[in-house]
């Protein structure tokens, strides 16, 4: 038996993608691993991972997650990965929309995991993966309000590690690049009849299509994310896929404006 069967390992968002990906890599390496999903029950049966223990749980709703932390008990290791892909361009973006992607991707996360930390602190040992993406670090057009979230992720990681690492609570960001896990056929997408960024918009999107369907697999990213869990002090940011290492080293030398010009030229936009 592997000595992390005393470690709890919860991964929100697990029914699928890196969340179920990420729920099969701990479960593997012998955690004890709940995975949350709005309604567990309709999972299939093939889609479940052995030994993962599936909870209901709506980011959205501050009584799921009351209700799901109150009866979870010591939790050693929480993955925020749980989220929404959303598109469109700012102007035509709903207000309702973008509001419902910020309380399933950060605030409903934040919530989270500040009902998790006192018990983290109180036992001298946690860990918090913030699931983010290398959006956040190389925004793209059409994706603000996608982008706004994942960079919100970061930001909380990045600032409450100071505070909690003191107590042995490491709370980190990993930035996936472009990952081949279907979510671009549920992301949901905005554009007014008419608008005058149909043409960039669609041509955009279908070299997105494209650079997802041949991203990596999420099983990388979940080998990422049980590495950072597993550290003694965790980095600040992990990134993975899309290149990563060569593309921070890239934004590092290369001045904003010649970025903002690359990355336009790669999805065929006018800069």
């Amino acid at each position: 038996m592997s000595a992390n069967n005393t470690r709890t390992v919860v991964v929100t968002g697990a029914s699928s993608g890196i969340g179920r990906a990420t729920a099969a890599a701990f479960a593997a390496a012998g955690y004890r691993v709940i995975g949350t999903g709005r309604t567990p029950d309709k999972i299939a049966d093939s889609d479940r991972v052995p030994g993962v223990d599936y909870r209901a749980l709506d980011l959205t709703d501050a009584a799921s997650i009351a209700e799901f932390t109150a009866g979870l008990g010591a939790v050693d290791i929480l993955v925020n990965n749980a989220g929404e892909s959303q598109a469109g361009p700012l102007a035509e973006l709903p207000g309702d929309a973008i509001e419902r992607l910020f309380q399933l991707n950060v605030f409903g996360a934040v919530a989270l995991t500040q009902a998790l930390l006192p018990g983290m602190r109180e036992r001298g040992y946690g860990r918090v993966i913030m699931v983010g993406s290398m959006l956040g670090s190389f925004p793209m057009p059409y994706r603000s309000s996608y982008v706004a979230t994942k960079a919100a992720l970061r930001g909380f990681a990045t600032s409450a590690r100071f505070e909690e690492s003191p107590f042995g609570v490491w709370i980190t960001t990993v930035e996936p690049g472009q990952i081949d896990t279907g979510l671009r056929e549920r992301r949901t997408k905005y554009l007014n009849e008419g608008s005058a960024h149909t043409a960039d918009f669609t041509r955009f999107m279908a070299k997105l299509d494209e650079k997802q369907a041949s991203g990596i697999a999420p099983e990388q990213v979940a080998r990422t994310i049980v590495r950072a869990a597993q550290a003694d002090r965790p980095h600040q940011l992990y990134a993975v896929g899309s290149n990563a290492p060569l593309m921070f080293a890239v934004r590092r030398v290369l001045p904003r404006g010649v970025m903002e010009r690359l990355i336009a030229a790669a999805h065929g936009l006018r800069r």
